[in-house]
């Protein structure tokens, strides 16, 4: 359909430009226990049967086109076309068939995306060898390599991959056993026996590598990929070749431009994680497009690698995370060139990983008029690791942020009525089987009519309306009672807080189960609040956090904030400011960022008791005071 709709607030008269999106439209079954099931009206198209199949398809379709590029050391675009592609992912493949790799001795990737890294991952795919990739956050930022020793244990690899032994030395030496095979793109180890990626490359009989990719199904393990804990550990999800490929045929129904014209994107988005992976790259392969390695990140050092990216290549779908938006909007408003370079060809906005605010979504829809007298749709999604992950897809212009839209075709979602919320559940060819040598969380994960239990809870934009989409609602697991018995929903409450505080707080920890009030564990952006409050480089977090400029805004936030609450679910009366930021060891912070809820109130609970005590201290900010 293409999508016209004029935008409710901010710009009301400015056109949209014109993209072909998808319908999805609602049937829902209600049933007398309130109990919703709902599904798209539209049926799923046909899919590949393993992902090996469409990297054929277009290498022998477009043989020349690029499908692959990176910066070299000198900054010049590397790049490989289909056909190049398919010749090293063939010879790869004889090398790992050598090797005598199973799912019971996958491949392990360390490092995070590069050429190298999709080489080795397609060729595993392409003979039927899963592999994993793993956050390089439990390389490079853990110090005791916990959460990186349990998923070797649990995985038990026969090979291990990372770009550069001296950045992932440590981890190397820390984890794997010395009768696992290393390989790396160059600095091999010195004392350790270490195989060079080149060397895979080598003239290998491929004739094996066609009759192993005959014999892949669609239910051969293609990777796994682990869930970030942001619940409790990091879980192994499997990755079945029929999730990725239905799962695109699913984004093909909803985001239906890209088959029209291949798509063109520039992407750091990690491949450990579903959103990077399964998403965008598999987006680009299915559809014959061209993925673009972006080497910067939501960063301050980051940022400007994304901006000179986005300078020199023009996206036809752009993804990212709030932050990653938020990052960029400077460069926009000081660059014309990347202005005019970024919105030339592009057909959406795609934000995921978190919810984004009122203010980013505005601005982006400002630069984009002041650009081209046109705004660009702005839409989102739901799914998680399990899903492979796209469930849920908005394929209309809602007018603001926070619209995940509907059911996927062939996706059945099922919403339960669960303490004054629905609870979301889901079936359908994109559903993991379930987790690898962890059949205790397997069982526990579906309902007994085969429904994935995601743990959130949605709501309807309009209840009168189902087809215009549905919204977020918290997560199950992290809403909590008062002692009043009220029921606090911990996600809205901790998205307008954090949009209430913009751009001064990166996360924040509400606590209050069985208490009489909401307090916070507010981690500030430190940056921020370092410009807030005047001071230098040298100037610690700690000395941050007291200042008193800083203390006076969010004093004043906080009580403009409790004003606005409707009741005790929604007010919260106490904050006090972390100048320690979440630790990865100690489970606060997942790998991607996110925070661990119930792990930093359990690890800072002095805190926790500093916040509700009867006399406060000068660490705490009130609403009242």
């Amino acid at each position: 359909m293409q999508v016209t709709q004029p935008l409710a607030s901010a710009k009301p008269n400015t056109p949209l430009r014109a993209v072909n999106l998808g319908a999805l439209d609602a049937v829902v079954d209600r049933r007398p226990d309130g109990t919703m099931y709902i599904r798209s009206r539209q049926a799923l198209e046909d899919y590949h049967d393993t992902i090996g199949q469409p990297l054929e398809h277009w290498a022998k379709v477009a043989p020349d086109r690029v499908y692959l590029a990176q910066r070299d050391a000198d900054g010049n675009w590397r790049k490989l076309t289909y056909a190049q592609t398919l010749d090293k992912v063939k010879r790869i493949g004889a090398a790992l068939l050598r090797r005598g790799l199973s799912k019971d001795r996958p491949i392990v990737i360390l490092s995070g995306n590069d050429i190298e890294h999709a080489l080795l991952g397609l060729a595993a795919m392409m003979v039927g060898i899963p592999y994993a990739p793993i956050s390089p956050a439990y390389s490079l930022m853990s110090s005791d390599f916990g959460k990186l020793r349990m998923i070797v244990e649990l995985l038990t690899p026969g090979m291990v991959f990372a770009a550069d032994s001296m950045a992932f030395g440590k981890a190397l030496y820390a984890t794997i056993p010395d009768d696992i095979e290393l390989v790396v793109t160059r600095n091999p180890l010195g004392d350790r026996p270490t195989t060079l990626f080149a060397d895979l490359i080598g003239d290998e009989d491929t004739r094996g590598v066609d009759a192993a990719h005959a014999q892949v199904s669609p239910d051969t393990i293609a990777k796994f990929l682990f869930t970030s804990g942001s619940t409790g550990t990091p879980k192994g999800v499997i990755n079945t070749h029929r999730m990725l490929l239905s799962n695109q045929a699913m984004l093909r129904g909803s985001l239906a431009f890209v088959k029209d014209e291949p798509p063109v994107i520039v992407d750091w988005l990690p491949w450990s994680h579903t959103f990077g992976s399964n998403h965008n790259f598999n987006l680009v392969l299915v559809n014959g497009g061209s993925f673009y390695i972006d080497d910067g990140n939501p960063t301050p050092p980051g940022a400007p690698k994304t901006a000179r990216n986005l300078r020199e290549i023009a996206p036809t779908i752009y993804f990212n995370v709030p932050k990653g938006f938020e990052a960029l909007i400077a460069h926009f408003r000081a660059d014309e060139t990347l202005r005019r370079n970024f919105f030339s060809r592009l057909n959406v906005l795609f934000y995921a990983g978190a919810g984004l605010n009122q203010a980013t979504y505005d601005e982006m829809n400002d630069i984009a008029v002041e650009t081209t007298g046109e705004r660009v749709i702005f839409i989102s999604s739901l799914g998680s690791t399990e899903t492979a992950p796209a469930a849920l897809a908005c394929t209309f212009d809602f007018g603001r942020p926070g619209n995940i839209g509907l059911p996927c075709r062939g996706v059945e979602l099922k919403l339960v009525p669960n303490e004054g919320k629905l609870e979301a559940r889901l079936r359908g060819p994109h559903i993991t089987p379930g987790y690898w040598r962890q059949d205790n969380h397997t069982q526990a994960a579906f309902d007994d009519e085969g429904f994935y239990k995601l743990g959130d809870a949605l709501k309807f934009a309009d209840p009168n309306d189902p087809d215009k989409g549905l919204l977020f609602d918290g997560r199950i697991a992290e809403d909590y009672k008062l002692s009043t018995g009220t029921w606090v929903s911990v996600g809205p409450l901790r998205g307008k807080f954090i949009d209430h505080f913009a751009p001064y707080v990166r996360d924040v920890v509400l606590a209050g189960a069985d208490r009489d009030f909401i307090g916070a564990l507010v981690f500030p952006d430190i940056e921020a609040c370092r410009k807030l409050a005047g001071l230098g480089l040298n100037a610690t977090p700690a000395d941050i956090v007291v200042a008193p400029t800083v203390r006076l805004l969010f004093a004043e936030r906080l009580f403009t904030l409790a004003a606005e609450a409707k009741g005790s679910s929604t007010r919260v009366e106490r904050l006090i400011l972390m100048a320690e930021p979440p630790s990865l060891d100690k489970g606060e912070a997942t790998d991607k960022g996110s925070i661990n809820q119930r792990a930093v109130l359990g690890t800072r609970a002095v805190l926790v008791e500093e916040l509700y005590a009867e006399t406060p201290s000068a660490n705490v900010i009130r609403s009242d005071s």
